[in-house]
């Protein structure tokens, strides 16, 4: 394993869930050397994750901390600062959604999405910036395909993935020179909980696109921060056909029943996998 990370400093939100992408990159920053920040709301997952990391010989220390707090970011910020003399690398990996129609939500429930999927990495990003630009660091947001086309039933969802990628590609433009890198990661549907958990509200077309899995996402992650590159989308494929669909409404108006019929047969094969 080459070790570009060596003594450098990495911190990973949204890293509590064993199977998900943060413990999945946080893993493999750990396994190139990096001393790994992990946080988010769970203190028991953070936990247990950290003691998996650092019993496979790597470093890495749990920060609980609830995202949505600007207060809460300035202190994850300086306080893995201070635990690690600095700060080389920033992941925003943490995401919510809540699915459904938006005359069916709750106000509350969009305002969240946004808050953890757009607000919170806005703030830490800001935070971060001025140990970053010490070290000609980088940050890496993880987006969505659906922050490139819009999807019924994912509206909050989706506002909150375009604004991530387009607050980024400006910072990006805004810090050329510096030496800090910026990028995104936008995967398209992922096997992990945050589909499967409650698989019936994820929209049948979703279930079209073939799947990832998160240490694949992981390991855009981790290039990124290593090359800079603006944007990786996983699988490339299906970026282009997302990014087709939202210039062309009426093409994707016409091929969404196919995909959708596709989509609803692929998720009854995950529910009768998985016992559903």
């Amino acid at each position: 394993m080459p070790q570009r990370f060596a003594g450098r400093s990495v911190l990973v939100t949204g890293a509590s869930t064993p199977n998900g992408i943060g413990a999945s990159a946080a893993r493999r920053f750990a396994a190139e050397g990096a001393r790994v920040a992990l946080t988010a709301r769970s203190a028991d997952g953070l936990e247990a994750v950290a003691k998996e990391i650092t019993e496979q010989g790597g470093q890495a220390r749990a920060f609980p901390a609830d995202l949505r707090d600007i207060d809460a970011c300035e202190k994850l910020i300086a306080d893995v600062v201070e635990a690690h003399g600095g700060l080389d690398v920033l992941v925003n990996n943490a995401g919510f959604n809540a699915r459904g129609n938006v005359a069916d939500l709750d106000a509350r429930q969009l305002v969240n999405v946004l808050q953890v999927n757009l607000i919170g990495p806005v703030a830490l990003t800001a935070l971060a910036l001025p140990h970053l630009r010490k070290t000609c660091g980088a940050v890496v947001q993880v987006a969505s395909i659906a922050g490139q086309l819009p999807l019924d039933g994912e509206a909050s969802y989706s506002a909150s993935k375009v604004g991530l990628r387009f607050f980024s590609f400006a910072l990006r433009e805004e810090l050329e020179g510096s030496g800090t890198r910026i990028s995104v990661v936008s995967p398209g549907p992922v096997e992990t909980g945050f589909i499967f958990q409650d698989m019936d509200e994820v929209p049948d077309i979703v279930f079209a696109q073939p799947m990832s899995s998160a240490d694949d996402i992981a390991a855009a992650v981790i290039e990124s921060a290593v090359d800079g590159r603006r944007e990786r989308t996983i699988p490339a494929h299906t970026g282009v056909l997302a990014r087709l669909g939202a210039q062309l409404p009426l093409l994707r108006k016409a091929i969404e029943p196919l995909m959708e019929r596709r989509g609803r047969a692929v998720k009854d094969r995950y529910r009768a996998t998985r016992g559903a």
